[in-house]
């Protein structure tokens, strides 16, 4: 039996806001959509929707795989709009292979192989107006991933200018609701 989007993601949050989400993270505008009925899976459901990112890891934490966003123009985590996949896991997976081409990735330990991510983020991001696109937000669901640093990678061109090992410490800047998390994260 196939569970919905919706019922997934209703778990995940649930759970997330349970087990993960300090205090002040409330997730006030995604419970709001939810609550509404919203297609978060879709692309065109604003003033917000789900997009699925991967935080990949070289084994010892040292560094992260980063991509140098097209249209963000900044060094960001590889992620991209939900597509359908069985775990919003898979689809941030398949997100950052397609963009940067790497490979052997593989759900961090951390996740105890479950679909609960590492961090929920909310934040603005800027519309396509060649799509008739609006400014909206993006509810970001991060999952953490461990890599081979030393196999090559091959950036998707069309969506990034290039992908990247870089210093874990380039988190802070990035995403430092994970970046902070991972500080109390043991190396396995």
């Amino acid at each position: 039996m196939t569970i919905s989007f919706q019922s997934r993601l209703e778990t995940a949050v649930t759970r997330y806001r349970a087990e993960v989400a300090s205090r002040r993270e409330h997730l006030s505008l995604l419970r709001w959509q939810m609550a509404a009925g919203h297609a978060l899976d879709k692309r065109d459901t604003f003033p917000g929707h789900v997009t699925t990112s991967a935080i990949v890891l070289s084994p010892d934490h040292a560094q992260v795989l980063l991509i140098d966003h097209v249209v963000i123009g900044r060094w960001l985590q590889p992620g991209g709009h939900y597509e359908a996949a069985e775990a919003f896991n898979l689809s941030a997976a398949r997100e950052a292979t397609e963009e940067t081409g790497v490979s052997g990735l593989a759900l961090h330990p951390w996740h105890r192989g479950d679909d609960l991510p590492f961090v929920i983020d909310s934040h603005d991001v800027p519309g396509k107006p060649s799509r008739g696109e609006p400014d909206h937000i993006h509810h970001d669901l991060q999952y953490l991933f461990l890599a081979d640093p030393a196999v090559p990678l091959v950036a998707q061109l069309e969506e990034v200018h290039a992908a990247a090992w870089k210093p874990v410490a380039e988190l802070a800047g990035i995403a430092p609701l994970v970046a902070a998390r991972l500080a109390s994260i043991a190396v396995r």
